[in-house]
C-alpha cells in the first residue's frame, strides 16, 4: 500500500481542500499521513522520512509556491531522502513548468479537478513505492 504525507505549507490557513483529498486517496487504499496547518518545509520533510512515506505531498493557496516548494525540495535532498514531491493549490500553469524544472515530480495546478490531483499523487507514489521496494532497493 502506498503511502502519502499531506501538508498544508506556511501561513495558509484554509484546509478544506486538503482534508477532501485525504478522503479521496483513502478511499482509493491509500495510507495518508495528514499533517496540521501552518507546517514548515523542514518538518514536512522530517515528518515524511520518519513516516517512511513514497510522496509528499504539499498544498499552498497563499502564493507562496515559489519559495516553499523548492525549500521542501531542497531539503529532501539535503536529507538525502528518496521522496517525490508533488504540490498543487492556486499555482498558476505559469508557474507549474517551473516548479517542475525545480524538482517537482507533479504539480496539480489551477483547474486540476480532485479526480486529476488524486491520480497525480497516486501514479507519483505508485512509481516511488515500486522503485524504493524493488530488488536490491532498500528504503531509507
Amino acid at each position: 500500500m502506498e503511502r502519502v504525507l499531506l501538508a498544508k505549507l506556511g501561513l495558509d490557513g484554509h484546509d478544506r481542500g486538503l482534508r477532501v483529498l485525504a478522503r479521496e486517496l483513502t478511499t482509493r487504499g491509500v495510507e495518508v499521513i495528514l499533517l496540521g496547518l501552518g507546517t514548515d518545509a523542514e518538518v514536512v520533510v522530517r515528518s515524511a522520512v520518519a513516516e517512511d512515506v513514497d510522496v509528499i505531498a504539499v498544498s499552498l493557496l497563499s502564493g507562496s509556491h515559489m519559495t516553499l516548494v523548492p525549500d521542501v525540495l531542497r531539503i529532501v535532498a539535503d536529507e538525502g531522502a528518496d521522496i517525490p514531491v508533488v504540490c498543487g493549490g492556486l499555482i498558476p500553469r505559469a508557474d507549474a513548468e517551473a516548479l517542475r524544472v525545480a524538482g517537482a515530480a507533479g504539480v496539480a495546478a489551477v483547474g486540476t479537478s480532485l479526480e486529476q490531483a488524486a491520480r497525480l499523487i497516486i501514479d507519483v507514489a505508485e512509481a516511488s513505492h515500486r522503485r524504493r521496494s524493488g530488488a536490491g532497493a532498500t528504503k531509507p
